[in-house]
């Protein structure tokens, strides 16, 4: 450890920090319960929750840190702090969280938030697991014990005020772009399946009285058509499998695999694995990237989209997402707003099989019916599209740079290396 500050204590964590701090809930009643897969590596705040019968678990307030004890949830970076209750609201969660909360005139909780994402605290905490392969868990006591450099309370809040500054930009960006996704795929059904797009008056066009024609699909406008979505592709591949064409490590080429697959986006942080220049020269191949070509996840975790947006030259796709690449007759933005519909995301799951993990078929994805508009219709929504998905990728982008002005200043505030005066 660097020298100490002069302000600034010794301590064990264990006489700062709560560790799973008492709380009751009744066995057999209903409360707000958040699951391990509510959490995202690397991010605060906590979204979603379920409403479940409370047979155990850890037990919670808002404010308290909830950090993965379990491999590999650790790893990726599960640690978040709970805001989504109501005040004096106990919840409870899944039992490989530890629950981390301030002791009153001597820690801060917003501060034992980014103290639990600190490599000092997360390497002690990764380095204690043990258990068998693939069930390892985070001793506690070593926790506890660990020794920390603590600043007086009212310096661990103001540390705390600056990083939650970058985190709270971070959130607003992810909620305006929630809304932004959202006011797409409103257009998208509005004019696609109620087929109320913009008649040459302006009107909606099945409200007013527009003619519909039969099709495979019911009922369409006249002069649209229904084609497999094979018919609307120039390209349709999958990735590479590792097990037989390379081994991952280190390099400066990612390997995209469904885990770096996200809210419509992909994370190229610790989360993406890595392929060196000589395995890429071994295999003599790299997945075919361009601008505008569409990710589409089909194993496992079905139906993930992404849109790419800038061209692409170190990248390579794994064999469970399928590469799209559309011809002239649809945008890539229409193809991107029929896979995140319900109809396609229903159609994928339906049809995917498997013992160990599910997927669906590359035969089965060419077979998809999709509804082909006139092309001054699908013209005029690309120009909509194509403006929301911009602003969420430049939401995204800011995102990307002020996680990583966080990350960076995150330990130097932490030691003492910068001081808040």
């Amino acid at each position: 450890m660097k020298e100490l500050k002069e302000d600034w204590q010794e301590v064990r964590l264990g006489d700062v920090v709560y560790f799973n701090p008492t709380e009751k809930l009744i066995k057999g009643n209903n409360y707000k319960k958040i699951p391990m897969d509510c959490l995202i590596p690397k991010t605060r705040k906590i979204e979603n929750y379920e409403v479940n019968t409370f047979n155990g678990g850890s037990k919670f307030r808002n404010g308290d840190t909830l950090m993965a004890r379990i491999t590999p949830c650790l790893e990726n970076g599960k640690t978040a702090q709970v805001s989504i209750l109501e005040e004096n609201e106990i919840a409870f969660g899944s039992t490989e969280f530890i629950v981390l909360r301030e002791k009153e005139n001597i820690s801060d909780n917003n501060f034992i938030y980014y103290l639990f994402n600190t490599d000092y605290i997360r390497s002690t905490a990764i380095k204690s697991m043990t258990g068998t392969s693939g069930r390892q868990r985070v001793q506690e006591d070593v926790l506890k014990n660990t020794i920390i450099k603590l600043p007086p309370l009212e310096e661990q809040k103001k540390i705390a005020s600056i990083l939650s500054s970058l985190d709270d930009k971070i959130e607003l960006n992810n909620r305006m772009n929630k809304i932004l996704e959202e006011t797409a795929q409103t257009i998208f059904k509005e004019w696609f399946i109620n087929f109320n797009f913009p008649n040459e008056k302006g009107k909606p066009y099945k409200k007013s009285g527009g003619k519909m024609i039969e099709s495979e699909l019911g009922e369409i406008p006249e002069g649209w058509e229904v084609t497999n979505l094979d018919n609307l592709l120039s390209k349709f591949t999958t990735g590479l499998n590792p097990r037989q064409n390379f081994k991952l490590g280190e390099g400066n080429n990612y390997y995209v695999t469904i885990k770096n697959m996200n809210d419509n986006q992909i994370y190229l942080d610790n989360r993406c694995d890595k392929i060196n220049d000589d395995a890429i020269i071994k295999i003599n191949k790299r997945s075919d990237l361009k601008k505008n070509d569409l990710l589409f996840s089909g194993i496992g975790t079905i139906g993930r989209v992404y849109l790419i947006n800038k061209d692409v030259t170190n990248w390579n796709i794994s064999e469970s997402i399928f590469t799209m690449r559309v011809n002239d007759i649809i945008t890539p933005e229409y193809l991107y707003l029929n896979l995140l519909d319900n109809r396609m995301q229903e159609y994928a799951l339906n049809l995917a099989s498997g013992s160990v993990q599910k997927g669906i078929r590359m035969g089965d994805l060419k077979k998809y019916k999709m509804i082909i508009p006139k092309k001054e219709i699908l013209i005029l929504s690309t120009k909509i599209f194509s403006s929301i998905i911009e602003k969420v990728n430049n939401n995204f982008d800011e995102n990307q740079k002020l996680a990583g002005i966080r990350d960076s200043i995150l330990p130097k505030l932490m030691s003492g290396e910068i001081r808040i005066k």
